[in-house]
């Protein structure tokens, strides 16, 4: 094994990292706003949009040559954090 291979590709991963979780940051703030709009706490989970998104997902993935399996997980894995996310801050306006 290269070390020094290894801890530059780490590197480099450490760095996207970041930056997505300035996205992550970007996309929390959307999803507070998301809260204000919806009227009743039942609205949280909309079962046409998860769909909606996942096939989305799983399209663009195959465009570009992602493994879909991975992005449906990372994405089903998203779609349930912010879920909690909704549900925890739900009323707290």
């Amino acid at each position: 094994m290269n070390k020094k291979k290894l801890n530059k590709v780490r590197k480099k991963l450490d760095k996207l990292d970041y930056k997505i979780l300035d996205l992550i940051k970007i996309r929390t703030n959307l999803v507070k706003e998301v809260i204000m709009i919806k009227k009743l706490k039942k609205q949280i989970v909309d079962k046409k949009r998860i769909k909606f998104v996942l096939t989305r997902i799983k399209n663009k993935s195959i465009k570009k040559k992602i493994d879909i399996i991975l992005t449906k997980k990372i994405w089903q894995a998203m779609i349930k954090s912010y879920i909690d996310f909704e549900k925890r801050n739900y009323g707290k306006k």
